[in-house]
């Protein structure tokens, strides 16, 4: 069969942090291992630093994480890239990204829209009315919408929007995410936070943000220490809402800043909390599943999705309620046998549904069936070995694959 050259792929991202940039850093690096020509455009960050390590060109683009009045700008910059680059293919990552993206490219090119969550959910009023019409708009310069939930494209479909779906669920890296001691973890991290080691630990990660529901996290923290006193909360990450929740926060609770790798927050946990009041499909369940860790989130777009059927009755609850999420962690600080049994059971899941080469291999499967077939190069010793084949006995499984799900509807104009 006749195949054609590799070929060279533009993703767009804007935000670059979060989960967002720990997906676009999972694709690139196996992209870059099939022998893909990957460029990134995005504003300079931590996240250029690490691209370029793995050996992916990067293109600075200027570009604000919200609209504004230096859109116009931004999209002129855009499209001297992508005329510069010459990419067979854009992949754009998230609202900001895939606006700019859309706008500039306007079918001219195949394009890859993923939206990480929808920007209307993230928005109220007006807002989010314009961030709606745009969706529905700016669906017909994607050749492909890639959601990371049935959940998230059930969303998309009910706002009307209309295109060609594809579902790929989110996946992280097992190798890097995975079991250890927690009491030796927690040793180790105890003098950066002041953690006395036997007390019980509920740990949330991400952005301190709106999205992720911190706020309500507190809110609930305060009948969790009621039941169980010498429990302590540590909320691993940095955003705009830092100051407002710090300010008034009890004892109880550690902020821990920005960190470059929350591995160690995860293994070191009894339980990993994320409150959040929307996603797509989040990726901290997933990380804090692969370390052996319970979980309890609540019930948005990817949450039921990303977990094993048994976690339904105690690891979900609904968004923006306290009460319910206080019961729900201090149900699982005080059973340790159930929080052992969970995070087996949450291990086993990620590793047969949620293995970051899966979704690598499902986007590619996306990107030949808008250009055609290729040949993946083998992969060199310039950019190392594919996510997940690291030495080990469950480096060797052989997982099931969940295939992607497609789904065509006429792009209206």
């Amino acid at each position: 069969m006749h195949t054609a050259p590799l070929p060279r792929v533009l993703h767009l991202t804007q935000p670059v942090d979060g989960g967002v940039a720990r997906v676009v850093t999972d694709l690139v690096r196996a992209q870059l291992s099939d022998g893909l020509d990957v460029t990134v455009a995005c504003p300079d960050s931590a996240l250029t630093t690490k691209l370029r390590t793995l050996g992916a060109r990067v293109r600075h683009w200027h570009a604000t994480r919200s609209p504004g009045t230096s859109l116009v700008r931004e999209v002129r910059h855009l499209a001297r890239v992508i005329d510069e680059v010459r990419p067979d293919l854009v992949h754009a990552h998230s609202a900001k990204a895939g606006l700019a993206g859309r706008l500039a490219v306007r079918g001219r090119i195949p394009t890859v829209f993923q939206p990480h969550a929808w920007s209307f959910e993230a928005v109220s009023g007006g807002t989010a009315a314009l961030a709606l019409l745009w969706e529905r708009w700016g669906a017909r310069w994607a050749s492909r919408v890639v959601c990371v939930s049935e959940a998230e494209r059930a969303t998309g479909m009910d706002a009307r929007i209309t295109g060609r779906w594809t579902v790929v669920p989110n996946g992280i890296d097992p190798e890097r995410f995975r079991p250890a001691p927690a009491g030796a973890v927690r040793a180790g991290l105890a003098p950066l936070a002041g953690i006395r080691p036997a007390a019980p630990l509920a740990v949330c990660v991400g952005r301190l943000c709106r999205q992720k529901g911190q706020d309500v996290l507190l809110r609930a923290w305060e009948a969790v220490v009621r039941q169980v006193p010498d429990a302590r909360l540590v909320l691993v990450g940095d955003g705009p809402d830092h100051d407002r929740l710090r300010e008034g926060a009890p004892e109880s609770v550690v902020f821990t800043g920005a960190v470059a790798d929350a591995s160690p927050w995860y293994q070191a946990s009894d339980l990993v909390v994320l409150p959040s009041r929307w996603e797509g499909m989040a990726l901290a369940p997933l990380e804090a599943m692969a370390c052996g860790r319970p979980v309890v989130v609540t019930d948005v777009d990817g949450a039921r999705e990303s977990l094993p059927p048994s976690f339904a009755a105690r690891c979900l609850v609904p968004p923006e309620d306290p009460a319910a999420l206080a019961g729900a962690v201090t149900e699982l600080l005080a059973d340790p046998l159930l929080r052992e049994s969970l995070g087996s059971q949450g291990r086993r899941h990620v590793l047969s549904t949620h293995d970051v080469r899966y979704t690598a291999e499902a986007v590619s499967d996306v990107y030949r069936d808008l250009l055609g077939p290729w040949t993946a190069a083998t992969p060199s010793a310039e950019h190392g070995q594919p996510l997940g084949t690291g030495r080990g006995a469950e480096a060797n499984r052989t997982p099931q694959r969940v295939e992607p799900t497609e789904y065509r509807e006429s792009i209206h104009s």
